[in-house]
């Protein structure tokens, strides 16, 4: 079947009635494989209706006509969040985040990894800020850091070694507020070839080579009932609360995990039904002491592992590392 074939089944199936984007990311969730990301699924839809820069394909003509605008409002850009739902299959969960690549900690990536090892995960999330683009911050930068090109060899290099140690595992990349500086950094410095793929992140990486698939900042994860969000959109601003995952209770209202504050803290909450709700934020896989907070960081080294049962209910094991043991 050619791709032009799949998704004419899928606009078919789902009808007019599902906006373009959404059916792009239900398209892309199911035959990620066959697509290089989530927007080359959305162009090829709107090619296939006729739209866009492209008429490669001959537009769809059995279809009802698409719900009218009677009363002539004006065009909506607004967009439906939908989250990134984890296959069941998914079940048993390492989660990793803030590497700050090529500022890694290699003794805490390698007890993590262990630790994945021994406990047989069958999938590896990695919680936001894989890499750190210091160079690319909008922060007062320090010339004599790592370049860019070298923290993508290091980059490649890890995902290499991560796809070699989980040979079978499905393999997430949720994009934390430093991997996305590089996006940031061509829309605004060099917008002239941001619309080339060539030049993206999955394509600079070569994603693809190792089955790796990445989801954009702004995408709730969800893996049954407990979200997954790096947590630079709940934490920000002055927001910065002594127990990080009761902040982050406080903003969702529901259970959450988060990385981003490279701290290890636990939450409760129950409700007047009796309902648990739990909030964790995971310790970091980089140097504790980095250059803008050397002396009193407080920052400490973990993941989490977290199972997943088949009603949707959780159990997450939030660990430190402590001179390199597990705490």
């Amino acid at each position: 079947m050619t791709k032009k074939e799949l998704l004419t089944q899928y606009r078919q199936k789902y009808g007019w009635e599902i906006p373009t984007k959404k059916l792009a990311r239900i398209v892309y969730k199911e035959n990620s494989i066959l697509f290089p990301n989530l927007e080359a699924v959305r162009l090829g839809i709107m090619r296939l209706e006729g739209k866009g820069m492209s008429t490669r394909y001959k537009p769809i003509t059995n279809m009802p006509n698409r719900p009218t605008n009677p009363y002539n409002i004006p065009q909506s850009y607004s967009e439906e969040r939908e989250p990134f739902e984890l296959d069941k299959k998914c079940n048993n969960i390492l989660l990793i985040s803030d590497l700050h690549i090529p500022y890694h900690n290699v003794d805490a990536i390698t007890i993590a990894f262990e630790y994945g090892v021994k406990n047989g995960i069958n999938t590896i999330i990695i919680n936001g800020d894989l890499m750190d683009f210091h160079n690319l911050s909008r922060f007062e930068k320090d010339p004599r850091k790592r370049s860019v090109r070298e923290e993508f060899v290091f980059t490649k290099q890890f995902l290499q070694s991560l796809r070699k140690t989980f040979p079978k595992a499905a393999i997430y990349w949720l994009l934390g507020n430093h991997d996305i500086r590089y996006q940031k950094w061509l829309m605004t410095k060099v917008y002239e070839i941001f619309d080339d793929e060539y030049y993206h992140l999955h394509t600079r990486l070569k994603i693809s080579e190792e089955n790796i698939q990445i989801i954009p900042d702004n995408v709730l994860v969800k893996a049954g009932k407990l979200s997954i969000t790096h947590g630079h959109h709940i934490m920000k601003g002055f927001f910065s609360p002594v127990n990080s995952a009761r902040g982050a209770w406080m903003k969702a209202k529901q259970s959450v995990i988060i990385g981003h504050v490279h701290k290890v803290s636990n939450h409760v909450e129950v409700n007047l039904d009796g309902e648990s709700f739990g909030c964790w934020s995971t310790g970091s896989l980089c140097e504790l002491k980095p250059d803008y907070n050397p002396l009193v960081s407080n920052y400490q080294h973990g993941f989490a592992h977290i199972v997943v049962n088949d009603d949707g209910n959780f159990s997450v094991k939030n660990y430190q590392i402590i001179n390199g043991k597990i705490h």
